[in-house]
């Protein structure tokens, strides 16, 4: 058992929604550690960090913030004073005044990443092939297909936007770099991982470790945790 009584709130990256951290959910609650999904609509940023801090109020604190892929963006702009630490799976920590897209292009791509553009709605969309390419390449088949076939776009607004200053300069972070990402290089998650002063876990892991790897992830969720309450 935790020996620390924080919550944990999970916020789900782009082309993906909150199911997409239930085998985590399931392990850290056999942990004895509650921890909710926060819905978020990848409308735009600013919608991403309203439906962020509309869950962290029915939470009671202290909280600890998990953010996939996208979502390190949208964790690091909370202000709200129950969370306690921030914990970032193989996810984008823009610095104040970067924009998401400016970290996720900031190395050279995978050679099985897929090129991303919006539509004429102003929605990026994961093609399907890239579910098992690139974003998922770990997972069993099916489950590739079950991404592909519930994904849900990112609003291209939402990655253009530069960022305020980060939670992350104030709090204390974990970064779990996912060694064999070919969405997000492990490269680019090592660079943020090291100037957030994070301390950093590795897997050998694709981009969905909470899907592929969640022991990982759980584990390093859980060091947080522990943490959380324990004398500096």
């Amino acid at each position: 058992m935790p020996e620390s009584d924080a919550g944990v709130v999970l916020a789900h990256g782009a082309w993906a929604d909150g199911s997409s951290w239930g085998k985590v959910i399931a392990g850290l609650r056999s942990e004895g550690v509650k921890a909710v999904a926060a819905p978020l609509p990848l409308t735009s940023l600013a919608d991403d960090m309203a439906a962020l801090d509309q869950m962290l109020e029915r939470v009671e604190g202290p909280v600890v913030v998990a953010g996939h892929a996208y979502a390190g963006a949208v964790i690091a702009s909370t202000s709200d004073k129950k969370v306690a630490s921030l914990v970032y799976v193989t996810a984008l920590a823009p610095d104040e005044g970067e924009t998401v897209s400016d970290v996720f292009y900031r190395a050279e791509p995978h050679p099985q990443a897929p090129v991303l553009a919006p539509d004429r709605h102003g929605l990026i969309w994961l093609p399907e092939e890239a579910f098992a390419r690139a974003f998922a390449q770990h997972a069993p088949a099916l489950e590739q297909a079950l991404l592909a076939a519930t994904q849900r776009p990112l609003a291209a607004a939402c990655i253009g936007v530069p960022v305020r200053r980060p939670a992350w300069k104030d709090q204390p972070s974990w970064f779990l770099v996912a060694e064999e990402d070919r969405m997000i290089p492990a490269e680019t998650q090592r660079f943020m991982a090291e100037r957030m002063k994070a301390r950093v876990r590795t897997a050998p892991a694709d981009h969905m470790p909470m899907l592929t790897a969640p022991s990982a992830v759980i584990d390093i969720v859980l060091e947080a945790v522990r943490e959380v309450g324990s004398p500096p």
